[in-house]
């Protein structure tokens, strides 16, 4: 996915930039960059590959050549950024986070109108944030282009553009399916952009704004001024809480922790309910985002908490790094350190916050056994994943089948299975018990159970029209 940060201040920003863009690491993988101006003209640029390094140790041999009031960074998933790009706007720099699926069509309208060139990267492929600077270009000025940019663009589109004059516009995707909120230093200097609340209440800054879905707001250090209005609907992605953001951060008034042990606790309740919840020694998250749904279901089936396995990240803190599915797959593999004297003999039920392609999960529950557990439930805090994200590219598979849910689907009924898939997700239908009993073969679990749309709604608590369940439902 990506995160960004921005600050314009009366002060230098560099140091909270740099904290603010590293406290992001947890949504991007491979790219990561920071532009910094003094409002007088000309801009200091940075980018480098954070695929084996982290953030921090890339970038801290720059700091002391970097200054500026006003400053923009970001953790990428894609492509290199943020870009610096001259137009009859000024020169200006650019940062963006989502997803275009359009992106060879806005290309060949772009040539079409008269546009000379991209520059391409080694794999030919144009970069998407400089096709959403193009596409900003063609209008008069930059609030217009960037309205057109987010129309023009299927998916989603969330930026930060920087000038020369040290000015901010902070833009919200059409639909709003990622936050943007904006912060207020507690010392009046100025302000800052962030995706993730909690990382500038740790830099000195207190909530101030949450932008509304496509609206633009323009940020200076003498304040903030809201430049296109918000939109009426909204679909936050719900895996925000459900997995990708930050313990601490807030969206839309709910916090992630809470929600997580408010979702953990639903599931219990309803396998309670419904009488399927097994009898067993310890109720266990799978590290890190599966730990808070576990503790809310043995809070609530009255269970014992208990960590059977830790997770080793001072060296691989995170396993889908290297680009080779091999090297990632045995990474995770090394990163899990069993506590034998919670495993042996004894009934687990493991909490993860969701079940994509299932294959590391198989390799947990083999690592489990192999250390003698007796039993291995396994637990999802969302609903069966059918259909890959269009709109933040959750999952990396570029294809539905690449979705454990879907294969098993197929497997069990072939393309006709494609027309039954809200049945194979309600694990009440014959065709849902089905599906959880052909993968429980296939990973090795003694039982599985998914989060319920309804549930995960619930844990949630905002509007469900307000939230973006496509990668469950496929509804748009």
């Amino acid at each position: 996915m990506g995160g960004f940060f921005g600050a314009a201040s009366k002060r230098d920003v560099v140091l909270d930039v740099f904290f603010g863009v590293d406290y992001h690491s947890h949504l991007g993988t491979r790219r990561a960059g920071m532009v910094f101006c003094e409002g007088t003209g000309g801009f200091q640029k940075e980018i480098h590959s954070i695929e084996n390094t982290p953030f921090r140790s890339r970038f801290d041999k720059d700091l002391d050549r970097f200054h500026g009031t006003s400053g923009i960074g970001c953790i990428s998933d894609t492509d290199p950024q943020p870009l610096l790009v001259r137009s009859h706007h000024g020169t200006f720099a650019i940062t963006t986070v989502g997803a275009i699926n359009n992106a060879d069509e806005l290309i060949e309208e772009y040539f079409e109108r008269g546009g000379a060139q991209f520059m391409a990267m080694s794999s030919g492929a144009v970069n998407h944030t400089e096709l959403v600077a193009a596409l900003i270009n063609q209008k008069d000025d930059l609030v217009e282009g960037i309205i057109f940019a987010q129309k023009a663009v299927r998916g989603s589109l969330t930026l930060l553009v920087m000038t020369e004059e040290g000015v901010i516009y902070a833009a919200r995707d059409r639909m709003g399916r990622l936050p943007v909120m904006i912060g207020k230093d507690t010392k009046g200097s100025g302000y800052c952009i962030s995706l993730e609340s909690f990382v500038y209440h740790k830099l000195g800054y207190e909530d101030e704004y949450e932008l509304g879905p496509g609206e633009i707001v323009r940020v200076c250090a003498d304040g903030y001024e809201s430049v296109a209005p918000a939109g009426t609907q909204m679909k936050i992605c719900a895996f925000l809480w459900v997995y990708y953001g930050y313990p601490n951060s807030n969206y839309e008034g709910v916090n992630v922790e809470v929600m997580r042990y408010r979702n953990g606790h639903i599931m219990a309740r309803d396998e309670a309910l419904d009488g399927t919840l097994p009898e067993v020694d310890y109720v266990a998250g799978v590290p890190d985002s599966g730990l808070p749904h576990a503790i809310g279901y043995a809070n609530e089936s009255g269970a014992t908490f208990a960590r059977p396995f830790i997770k080793y990240t001072p060296t691989w803190s995170r396993s889908f790094m290297p680009s080779n599915q091999e090297v990632r797959d045995r990474i995770a593999e090394m990163k899990q350190i069993p506590v034998p004297e919670l495993i042996r003999d004894k009934r687990l039920l493991l909490v993860d916050d969701s079940i994509v392609r299932g294959t590391q999960l198989g390799n947990t529950v083999d690592f489990l056994y192999q250390t003698g557990a007796a039993e291995v439930h396994m637990r999802s805090a969302c609903p069966p994943i059918m259909f890959s994200c269009k709109y933040l590219s959750f999952s990396r598979g570029k294809s539905d089948m690449d979705l454990i849910a879907r294969r098993v689907v197929r497997e069990l009924e072939g393309p006709e299975g494609d027309k039954h898939l809200d049945e194979y997700a309600d694990s009440s239908t014959e065709r849902g018990k089905c599906m959880l009993k052909q993968i429980c073969e296939q990973l090795g679990f003694d039982s599985l159970g998914y989060q319920s749309l309804p549930g995960m709604l619930e844990a949630i608590g905002i509007d469900p029209e307000k939230v973006c369940t496509y990668c469950w439902n496929g509804k748009e």
